[in-house]
């Protein structure tokens, strides 16, 4: 067993990729430590295979596995856990630029407290904010409420009344301290195989878009904590694939039907059951009038 394994899913992001690959590379000669690189190509048409192949050949630590069909996030990435060797496992978007990160300080945290599920580091957009997919609190009901009405927005800077209103993106913590959160991005998780084995890797009913609350759910489940440790930070380029591209409104579309039905799959799996049959239906109601927005 090795130290790491970085598990990468790619769909048509050729140049994207390659720049992922290169930071990884860079940053590992940098700070040296054994480990793997997995990568799942879910049916790529735009020349990933063919430079992902190519540089398997020249990279023994790079392994790639390809889908004769997108089979999805959470499917493919399972494939990657499967194959994968590490102690420690490392789920990394193709979208994510690796630029300076000690691996050996991220596993000494989590091997000094065993009871950390999951930590993350601050991922920042390329417009220098924080990517608020990585420090979430659960989509709970009074949560999701608040923040597609607009109310933690509104009360955002306002201590005590941000706890209150802003639960869904936790506004009230210092994005500069070391903390506990609910969810982290699937763009940037480092979890142990053991723990990921135990919960059977991503849940398969999410095709793209929500897998990684539900993984978030069932390790908290299991009694560890999820970590947001900002001592080190990646680059998500985000728009570059999913809700964001641009010049596909086919894709953008499907992908968007995607996340909107993820909302209702987690709902359905942990809230519904806690709620009268008219609020769940409100609820449904409100999911396909954003989603056909």
């Amino acid at each position: 067993m090795i130290p790491l394994s970085i598990i990468i899913v790619s769909f048509n992001t050729k140049e994207v990729i390659k720049k992922c690959l290169l930071s990884i590379k860079a940053n590992f000669d940098k700070y040296p430590i054994n480990f793997e690189i997995i990568v799942v190509d879910n049916d790529s048409h735009d020349g990933t295979v063919e430079f992902l192949l190519d540089l398997e050949k020249k990279q023994k630590n790079l392994h790639i596995f390809l889908n004769k069909a997108n089979l999805g996030f959470g499917k493919a990435n399972n494939i990657g856990l499967k194959k994968s060797k590490g102690k420690y496992i490392l789920y990394l978007n193709s979208d994510v630029i690796i630029t300076d990160i000690d691996f050996r300080d991220l596993i000494r945290v989590m091997e000094m407290e065993n009871n950390i599920g999951a930590l993350t580091v601050k991922v920042v957009l390329s417009n220098g904010e924080i990517d608020p997919a990585s420090h979430r609190g659960f989509p709970t009901l009074w949560n999701s409420l608040t923040y597609f009405s607009g109310l933690e927005r509104l009360f955002f800077y306002v201590p005590l009344l941000n706890k209150i209103f802003g639960g869904y993106h936790l506004v009230n913590l210092n994005l500069n301290n070391i903390h506990q959160v609910d969810v982290i991005t699937g763009a940037f998780l480092l979890s142990k195989k053991e723990i990921l084995d135990k919960i059977g890797g991503f849940d398969e009913d999410y095709f793209a878009y929500g897998e990684d609350i539900e993984m978030a759910f069932q390790i908290k489940k299991l009694g560890y904590k999820i970590i947001y440790y900002p001592l080190w930070k990646v680059l998500h380029l985000k728009s570059v694939s999913g809700l964001k591209k641009k010049g596909n409104e086919v894709v953008r579309k499907r992908t968007s039907a995607h996340f909107f039905d993820s909302m209702k799959i987690f709902y359905n799996k942990h809230y519904s059951q806690n709620h009268w049959w008219l609020i769940n239906k409100l609820v449904f109601l409100a999911i396909d009038y954003k989603k056909n927005q």
